[in-house]
């Protein structure tokens, strides 16, 4: 992911970049603001965001464009609900542009790719265990962490595939072959990784998960 321009149709470009700006917009008109003036979660969010930053420039790749790196987009949503998370990757992938490691003209694609397609499956899932699932605390962790997390970055690769196959940066069988097994390996650690974030802030930090109540899955039955 993190591609650069040269592998991005202008129409493309444009599109995408249209497309992400409208979605950040809503997501920020939309976004729970208030929650962050609750002490301290102000700094937590910030420091998830310079977090990120870190993580996503510890990557590896085969080809330009064709790099793998964590993703964190389950654990923002689990933290600050979807519309905080989309801010929060935006302004990361903001930062990794600058910094060289992306396009400015595919920042409306990567944005898509990296955050808005996993942002709303990761939230979305989670509304859908939440819904139809008892309120238990390790189906939050397991169901609404660990294994929301493996599945988000893997359709997030099968998603960049096949937009790179569409794009014909990349011919379709190369990607299918040599790139996508990749997110099948790295889905395990990102699901792991978010399944032991969730736990810890269960025990120790519960506020900061603004989808997690004591009230719900930690209720005591008499």
């Amino acid at each position: 992911m993190n591609l650069p321009d040269h592998l991005i149709p202008l129409g493309w470009q444009w599109a995408n970049n249209a497309l992400a700006l409208a979605l950040l917009a809503y997501a920020v008109l939309k976004a729970p603001w208030r929650h962050l003036a609750a002490p301290n979660l102000q700094h937590v969010f910030l420091g998830s965001i310079v977090a990120l930053m870190v993580i996503w420039s510890v990557k590896a790749g085969i080809r330009p464009g064709l790099n793998i790196h964590l993703l964190g987009a389950t654990v923002l949503c689990l933290m600050f609900r979807w519309q905080l998370a989309l801010v929060a990757l935006a302004l990361v992938i903001v930062a990794v542009t600058a910094f060289g490691m992306a396009g400015w003209l595919a920042l409306g694609t990567n944005f898509l790719l990296m955050a808005a397609i996993p942002v709303l499956f990761s939230y979305n899932l989670f509304r859908l265990v939440d819904s139809k699932l008892p309120n238990h605390l390790i189906i939050y962790i397991f169901g609404c962490g660990f294994l929301c997390a493996g599945l988000t970055i893997s359709l997030c690769g099968l998603t960049a595939v096949l937009a790179l196959s569409g794009m014909q940066a990349y011919p379709g069988d190369y990607l299918f072959s040599n790139y996508l097994p990749y997110f099948i390996l790295i889905a395990w650690s990102e699901a792991l990784l978010t399944g032991m974030a969730v736990t810890l802030m269960t025990a120790f930090r519960p506020q900061w998960l603004l989808t997690f109540s004591d009230q719900r899955y930690l209720k005591t039955k008499h």
